[in-house]
């Protein structure tokens, strides 16, 4: 457990830990008892964690992290130190996120004892129809078809929730905060192997003069790992937003340029559609797991419903657990199975949307549902659960993206974010306005809007957010102690990552930094995923003697995780992506 007095980490427990850890997987625990220079069991080396005392920053991309450090170094808040990362994150890292996106993000304030959720997700435009991505003759579009299009992009929301949530709990001047992006879009920075890789099978940024002139050679190759890039057409766009701050973005020169580059690409997002629109503060969803609270985002995300559903069928099922057991892994995944059939029956906006969120998280519900998992045999499909609301819903056929990013800050007054953003598919819709690229984030609606005259809860609608599984996430002791700040890209596969990552932490009490490398596993009412690994054929096997239907491919999270240890906090950054973390 995480309680007063107990810490997550340290020299005996992290090597407990690992014996614990070790004992489950023979064939590597023969190798050693100490995790230096152990290989994890996923193939990834352990990164090394960052404790600190006073402030912690952990993100994906070194020069995010560095600017959420200068910023938190000079007594900015956690909020300050989010809005510099993101700013960074836009240029260095554009196929994950950036101000023509959107975001999720949770607020700890320490000194209230307040916790808030930001909504930052993008709207469709008033124009917007149920039919919006179905072709003439009736079939359903395909991805490919609309991603690069405008008739992908929706309203913009993460420059006007971090101005929200600036003026609640911002410490340093808003012109402050873009000074590192600012300077880092000016003078350059080094291009970082994952986003060459990215960029070298990137069908559709060729296409267009502005984004093929600031990627590419003259050859039209990727410019390559360590070319120094410079987009001063960035650095104008964030001088115009640290000077006229969100009204720029949503009414000013920036929107009127948005609406052209949309309407240039066959989209009808309009100057009402930008001024209209309005972040929300909701309340988070939070439900116990044993004696902590976990607590995550509400809807327009899925996120934080299917999180605590699945927590709460495997603590059902498992009075204890172990990592990569087959017995482990077959609940988890059968506990996904469930939680991601009420996902896609009955999540959606809230503001269009009844969402029953009360009763998918009921105690007796989650018995019921827990009741349907067998011991030796898995369900295949699990059918959504029944409710006593009459809801009469389509399942959702939305094909979210994994193209997203995460981070995780702490700052010296204990106040802290769990911030998700993304543009959606890598690059989002390749269409770039001011050095910066928008999103085609409309495509994580459901492309068929109804089945047997039944409407989808996700279908598009004039204003709508389309749904999510971003999953940024925090957890509290019993004396309402904050212990674990986390989140993940990932797609529809942030849930099973945030849910295996927060077993891992309070279930199996290992070190964040050997969590991060547990092999992930689980299903999304699908198949049972396993990542590829040494690991992977033996558990496969496992599964399949139980009726699993077992994929193995590669899973990409990048789950940045920050976690109390004792009097002091600890970051961790997941080795399967570029992430860093910075503390004092």
């Amino acid at each position: 457990m995480i309680a007063p007095g107990l810490t997550l980490t340290g020299g005996s427990l992290l090597r407990g830990a690992a014996r614990f850890l070790f004992c489950a997987l023979p064939a590597i625990a023969a190798a050693q008892d100490a995790l230096t220079p152990l290989q994890g069991p996923a193939g990834w080396m352990p990164r090394p964690a960052v404790t600190a005392s006073e402030w912690l920053a952990v993100t994906a991309n070194g020069h995010a992290t560095d600017a959420a450090a200068e910023i938190l170094a000079l007594g900015g808040s956690a909020v300050d130190a989010a809005i510099a990362s993101q700013m960074v994150l836009g240029l260095v890292e554009p196929q994950s996120s950036g101000i023509g996106g959107g975001a999720f993000m949770l607020h700890w304030d320490a000194g209230r004892g307040v916790l808030a959720a930001f909504d930052g997700r993008e709207t469709a435009p008033a124009a917007a129809q149920p039919d919006r991505f179905m072709a003439a003759a009736g079939r359903p579009l395909a991805f490919t078809e609309v991603v690069a299009t405008g008739r992908a992009v929706g309203t913009p929301g993460v420059v006007a929730m971090l101005a929200q949530a600036h003026e609640r709990h911002g410490r340093l001047r808003w012109e402050r905060l873009f000074r590192p992006a600012i300077r880092l879009a000016e003078n350059g920075f080094a291009i970082s192997p994952r986003l060459h890789g990215l960029l070298r099978v990137d069908r559709h940024l060729r296409d267009s003069p502005v984004t093929r002139g600031l990627y590419f050679t003259a050859a039209g190759e990727p410019k390559p790992v360590g070319d120094v890039l410079r987009n001063p057409a960035y650095a104008a766009t964030l001088r115009q937003l640290a000077e006229g701050g969100a009204p720029e973005f949503y009414r000013g020169s920036l929107a009127r340029d948005i609406v052209a580059g949309v309407a240039v690409a066959g989209g009808d997002l309009t100057p009402a559609d930008l001024a209209n629109y309005l972040p929300r503060t909701r309340a988070p969803v939070c439900n116990p797991y044993r004696q902590w609270r976990v607590c995550s985002m509400p809807p327009p995300s899925s996120g934080g419903i299917t999180l605590l559903q699945i927590l709460g069928v495997v603590e059902r099922l498992l009075p204890r657990s172990r990592p990569l057991d087959p017995d482990t892994i077959h609940a988890f995944s059968e506990a996904g199975r469930l939680a991601f059939a009420d996902r896609a029956r009955y999540l959606g906006d809230p503001d269009f949307v009844a969402v029953p969120q009360t009763e998918l998280l009921d105690r007796g519900y989650l018995d019921r549902r827990a009741a349907l998992v067998g011991s030796d045999r898995s369900m295949g499909k699990a059918p959504p659960g029944e409710l006593s609301s009459s809801l009469s819903h389509s399942d959702d056929a939305s094909p979210e993206r994994p193209s997203t990013t995460h981070l995780s800050i702490i700052d010296r007054e204990g106040n802290a974010v769990a911030m998700t953003s993304s543009v959606e598919d890598a690059f989002g819709s390749r269409i770039m306005v001011g050095g910066f690229l928008l999103n085609n984030q409309l495509t994580d609606f459901s492309f068929t809007p109804a089945d047997d005259g039944n409407p989808a809860a996700n279908r598009v609608e004039p204003g709508k957010r389309p749904l999510s599984s971003m999953a940024p996430t925090m957890v509290f002791d019993a004396a309402d102690r904050l212990v674990a700040v986390l989140g993940s890209p990932g797609g529809q596969r942030i849930i099973n990552y945030v849910a295996a990552t927060v077993l891992g932490l309070l279930e199996w009490q290992l070190p964040a930094e050997q969590v991060l490398v547990l092999p992930h596993a689980g299903s999304r009412n699908g198949p049972t995923e396993i990542e590829r690994g040494p690991h992977a054929a033996t558990l496969a096997k496992a599964l399949e003697r139980r009726g699993h239907v077992v994929r193995v491919l590669d899973l990409n999270s990048g789950l940045h995780v920050i976690v109390r240890d004792g009097e002091h906090w600890r970051g961790a950054v997941d080795p399967r992506r570029e992430g860093t973390a910075r503390g004092r």
